[in-house]
């Protein structure tokens, strides 16, 4: 999902840029001044509270902008995301575009600035005024529009700096140049979206060989609370003497074990593609344990990889690998085995249906041979990045 606030003072052409990106990366396209202007037309309330302060290069106030944005922010049922033009305009309005997309479950990307020189504002403006006889485009209303994106607007490129979200862009040229100088930082900002995918399946259904292969494929960060709590326990750590019991009964460790490793996993700067878990979530709470740790980072899961296969194969592969160097502590007794499967029988399968109603999974047999179903994955992985980068 790509949402864009592009942004710059009156005059900077991104009227014109922001419909040209709208049609290239398929993005819903909202603009507060065209939106402002329609209902002035059709004589709404709405548009006549805003008439005589757009008529003086004023700023709309916040809760009429809210109404207007609320109205339209309904994206196409086809489109890859939402481009606003000329919104947020305020270090308020900024918070308002916050939860407007935190509501629908999205975040903004980055807000991208044309940076044009005054003199050039200014031109651009009155020339606009006598093609197009538009009233807020006079010398007097047009030194009072700059004053007031001076006073009010530039505050917002401060908060979405902190961010990391601010890219300045130089608004100078023909509308070609521009416009490849726009496409090229949204091409960059999309190459650093993470796909973070999770492999599910039950216990011996080849999760780990998968996943491991996977990452190094995609350069990923493979991310296995398995491994983390055996690394806890080699080392003596305080985790791993409170985890290691669980581990030889073949129990789930406890969630706010399984977070305080995760957090520390997750929080560690890594230059990767996005994040591989396997292992976690194994029951629906951790499910949502991991969204809320994800959504910290602004980020989320992207596709989850269900490899199924029938209880008496993976019967056979754990009691195979506990005769291997790979072999862990509850691979070596038979009730065991048994007692992970059932566990993961009562509680996998809501884990799946949490996921599939967000469509997010996608299954694959995992009885086949271990290099073709290590291609299939991969296709689907390979997909999956094509449609967060495009």
């Amino acid at each position: 999902m790509l949402n864009i606030a592009l942004f710059g003072p009156p005059g900077a052409g991104k009227g014109t840029q922001a419909k040209m990106l709208a049609k290239k990366y398929n993005l819903t396209y909202i603009s507060t001044g065209d939106i402002l202007r329609n209902e002035i037309a059709n004589g709404t309330e709405l548009g006549l509270s805003a008439k005589s302060t757009i008529e003086q290069g004023g700023l709309v106030c916040d809760e009429t902008i809210v109404q207007i944005i609320e109205n339209s922010i309904k994206m196409q049922p086809d489109s890859n995301g939402i481009l606003f033009d000329g919104f947020p305009r305020t270090y308020t309005q900024a918070y308002i575009l916050d939860g407007l997309l935190t509501k629908m479950n999205f975040k903004l990307s980055c807000l991208i600035s044309l940076e044009v020189p005054r003199d050039e504002l200014i031109n651009r403006m009155r020339l606009r005024a006598k093609q197009e006889n538009r009233p807020d485009d006079k010398k007097e209303i047009i030194e009072n529009r700059l004053r007031e994106y001076d006073i009010k607007t530039i505050p917002v490129i401060d908060f979405y700096k902190q961010q990391n979200k601010f890219h300045a862009i130089n608004g100078i040229g023909n509308v070609d140049e521009v416009f490849e100088r726009l496409t090229n930082k949204i091409e960059e900002v999309l190459s650093q979206t993470l796909l973070n995918v999770i492999f599910l399946g039950k216990p011996g259904a080849g999760k780990g060989t998968q996943a491991r292969r996977i990452a190094k494929r995609f350069n990923m960060k493979y991310v296995s609370t398995g491994e983390m709590i055996r690394r806890e326990i080699e080392n003596q750590t305080e985790l791993g003497k409170i985890a290691q019991p669980y581990l030889v009964t073949g129990d789930f460790v406890p969630d706010d074990i399984a977070i305080r490793l995760l957090e520390r996993e997750i929080q560690n700067p890594f230059k990767g593609t996005g994040y591989l878990f396997k292992g976690f979530p194994s029951t629906l709470v951790q499910a949502y344990i991991l969204g809320g740790l994800l959504q910290k980072q602004e980020t989320s899961v992207s596709l989850v990889v269900e490899i199924q296969t029938s209880t008496l194969q993976a019967i056979k592969r754990l009691r195979r690998r506990a005769n291997t160097d790979m072999a862990r502590i509850y691979d070596m007794d038979q009730d065991t085995i048994l007692y992970r499967l059932e566990n993961h029988e009562e509680k996998g399968h809501k884990v799946v249906d949490f996921y599939k109603q967000q469509n997010k999974i996608v299954s694959f047999n995992g009885n086949q041979d271990e290099d073709d179903l290590f291609e299939e994955i991969s296709e689907t992985i390979e997909k999956a990045f094509k449609e967060i980068r495009k």
